[in-house]
């Protein structure tokens, strides 16, 4: 009993270390609007989404919480961007306090659509608008409805894309303890964001890119088998990248769910780092067995059809080194000139001069020797460059 009770005790403190997103109090909407000058807004982003959770009713401020729905919700969240906005950064209020739209995101409106046919009338008309391109995003392990809000925001508007942003928040508990629960949680959302998918498919959307990170893409790649299964597994010529960040999933488990979806048409990437702290103790939950996001042989990944990102030389903007590919000011400027060529028009076959620009992009993120390694199903290509 007292060992049992040291790794309970040992596994409590790595989760209180580990989470995806942060010990904020997932309140989203200010108590009071906080008016501030139209010259400190750098932009405002209108956020679709669809979601698998409950809305909140205990505090209507979080307007969906941890909880799950069997059905999906649909609304959109508009939010603001401050002039003083770094790269990478997600400025937030402490607490609770209410956001300032002069130095934080703020949540400015929210509309709730009725059903799955407003929320579609209302997403087909911005993405007709807005470039007909779609970009989901689906959030991992430990994120309320405000993280994944915000982390879309940021990556929307650093990445300037070319689209709407669509938000898939499925029901995490937003909770450092709640891994199970929100393992459990992802699975249950397979359907509804499959649901997603087809819908946005029927829009005037001519590429649907997806961005998953961490549990996320369990769920991402759940949903990208059951298309496979009923014979649309590209959306009748719609999906655009597919871009796992930092993936959760078991390396096995992964190679069975690629050799079921077959080798991709469009790029699909895996950006992975040997220095994830968070997959590590995802890893020793899961019986000391390795996730895709940490796996040290990126050839056998590749295998699969998928490009193999190691970016294990760049730095992370937290101690947990789990959300490189948005929170890195290089890398997430980097994905933003990915992202900005449709799917169709890019290569699988990365681009010499274009690697070595991003060595040097890494060389002066890392401030040392930086090395990126692309690992495709062609080549292997290693970049080294200096600060």
């Amino acid at each position: 009993m007292i060992v049992h009770s040291k790794i309970v005790l040992g596994l409590g403190f790595a989760l209180a270390l580990t989470g995806c997103a942060g010990g904020n109090t997932h309140d989203l909407l200010n108590r009071k609007t906080v008016a501030v000058p139209v010259s400190d807004i750098a932009a405002t982003h209108e956020i679709f989404v669809a979601t698998t959770r409950q809305q909140a009713t205990k505090d209507p401020r979080q307007v969906f919480d941890g909880d799950r729905s069997l059905t999906t919700s649909y609304a959109r969240v508009d939010v603001t961007v401050p002039k003083i906005h770094q790269l990478g950064a997600i400025e937030r209020a402490k607490g609770s306090a209410d956001s300032n739209p002069a130095k934080q995101f703020t949540a400015t409106d929210v509309v709730h659509y009725g059903d799955a046919q407003q929320f579609a009338k209302a997403v087909g008309a911005n993405i007709a608008i807005s470039g007909d391109r779609a970009l989901v995003f689906v959030h991992g392990f430990n994120n309320g409805f405000d993280d994944g809000v915000y982390r879309l925001t940021q990556i929307a508007h650093d990445t300037k894309y070319p689209g709407t942003p669509v938000l898939f928040s499925w029901a995490s508990s937003g909770k450092t303890t709640g891994y199970i629960y929100d393992k459990d949680s992802s699975t249950a959302a397979r359907d509804d964001l499959e649901a997603t998918l087809r819908m946005l498919a029927k829009s005037r959307a001519k590429s649907i890119d997806i961005i998953a990170h961490s549990m996320g893409t369990w769920l991402t790649m759940e949903a990208l088998r059951q298309l496979a299964i009923t014979g649309d597994r590209d959306l009748n010529g719609k999906l655009g990248y597919v871009i796992l960040a930092s993936p959760d999933i078991d390396v096995d488990v992964f190679k069975k769910q690629m050799i079921r979806y077959g080798k991709p048409d469009k790029p699909f990437a895996i950006l992975l780092s040997g220095d994830d702290r968070a997959l590590k103790l995802s890893s020793f939950i899961s019986g000391d067995k390795p996730r895709v996001g940490d796996y040290g042989n990126a050839a056998d990944l590749a295998n699969y059809g998928v490009t193999v990102v190691d970016l294990s030389q760049a730095k992370g903007g937290d101690r947990l080194n789990h959300a490189k590919f948005a929170d890195n000011p290089i890398l997430v400027q980097l994905l933003g000139n990915r992202l900005r060529t449709p799917a169709g028009l890019a290569s699988d076959e990365p681009d010499p001069a274009q690697l070595n620009n991003i060595g040097q992009g890494l060389g002066k993120a890392v401030g040392s020797v930086a090395e990126v390694v692309i690992t495709t199903p062609f080549k292997v290509l290693t970049i080294a460059t200096g600060g």
